[in-house]
């Protein structure tokens, strides 16, 4: 059973929004809901945590700033560079703005390989390869 059952973000434009997020979550795996649901699309992978994009109640409303209080971003756990590689290249050619090119990030560790993207509301998230000290690179 996942510690999370599910992830309900906001957002602006639904159906921009699901043009962004649905390569990315496919990629990842996860399935779309038939149909949308009320007032919002969910996508779900097996016994997984289900992430939802809901439609903001009201138009005009101010996109997330990386840094406010509250959310800051979702990583998404991979397993290997080029799986982050392909991942990034698939967030951006859906209009995902980069934060982060794909690297080694040796603040956290020399294995731990990471990219950052936003999409149009503001919202981060990250494909990242953190093998094991001991596990080959993969």
């Amino acid at each position: 059973m996942p510690l999370f059952d599910h992830l309900g973000l906001t957002v602006e434009d639904l159906d921009r929004a699901f043009a962004q997020w649905n390569p990315v979550l496919t990629a990842l795996g996860c399935t779309p809901e038939d149909g949308e649901m009320e007032g919002g699309i969910a996508w779900w992978r097996e016994d997984d945590t289900e992430l939802i994009l809901y439609r903001a109640p009201e138009p005009g409303g101010e996109p997330h700033r990386y840094g406010r209080i509250g959310w800051q971003h979702l990583a998404f756990a991979v397993g290997s560079r080029t799986e982050v590689e392909r991942l990034h290249a698939i967030a951006v050619d859906a209009g995902w703005t980069t934060v982060r090119d794909p690297k080694v990030f040796t603040r956290f560790s020399d294995r731990y390989y990471a990219s950052f993207v936003e999409d149009d509301n503001g919202i981060r998230i990250e494909f990242v390869h953190n093998p094991p000290r001991d596990s080959i690179e993969g």
